[in-house]
């Protein structure tokens, strides 16, 4: 055997001999890692597949309430949306109180409405922006059934410049106070609507259609 050869032999003995002994050291701890690797990667996948499994499943379940309240089955669209709001996944258990407030509203039950949706307005765990449109909501019922303190309870704090429901909500303090014979709180109300070039076209022109009225019966004079 030629010198090289030997030297040959011996640097693969000594690479076979240090293989082995990382092998020793940690072998046991890579196959654990690699063992928790798929684990968790199996874990993750069965997961997502349950929580979007549940989330098709709420949303076939609030499309179908949608359905049974757009037909005018009113009784069994709450009784969907109730079985929802307590079972549901993820945000369809909130959007299906919003429904069921205004599926309330549709069927005349103005005091139940006003309640879901103050319920929601109420709820810290709800989305501030979920709460701020169910406070909306209940003003803008309350423009016909309640007094101007009840909506201005709702609806007042939403009425700010930065606050992007400022328009609706405006409008539906200026209909209350107009109604309630405010008709300088409803003057100013129509003003700021008229005024403000971010509102959308139809509300500047009912705006001005308000104004126009109130203005007209020299009663803000």
């Amino acid at each position: 055997m030629s010198d090289e050869g030997f030297f040959r032999e011996v640097n693969e003995e000594l690479r076979k001999d240090q293989a082995r002994a990382v092998w020793d050291r940690y072998g046991p701890a890579a196959i654990a890692l690699a063992l928790l690797v798929i684990i968790a990667t199996a874990g993750w996948v069965g997961y997502d597949y349950w929580t979007t499994a549940r989330a098709n499943s709420s949303g076939d379940a609030f499309s179908q309430a949608l359905r049974l309240a757009n037909d005018g089955r009113a009784d069994e669209a709450l009784g969907a949306l109730q079985t929802l709001e307590t079972g549901g996944y993820g945000s369809y258990p909130t959007l299906a109180r919003m429904r069921a407030a205004t599926v309330l509203a549709d069927k005349g039950d103005q005091t139940g409405a006003v309640a879901g949706f103050d319920a929601v307005a109420a709820d810290g765990s709800v989305a501030q922006v979920i709460r701020d449109m169910a406070r909306l909501r209940a003003g803008l019922i309350l423009v016909d059934t309640g007094s101007y303190a009840d909506v201005a309870q709702r609806v007042e704090a939403l009425t700010g410049d930065t606050n992007a429901l400022r328009h609706t909500a405006r409008e539906a303090l200026g209909l209350s106070a107009w109604k309630e014979g405010r008709a300088a709180d409803a003057l100013k109300l129509f003003e700021q609507i008229s005024s403000d070039q971010a509102a959308p076209r139809n509300a500047r022109e009912r705006a001005a259609v308000m104004l126009e009225l109130v203005r007209g019966s020299g009663a803000a004079s």
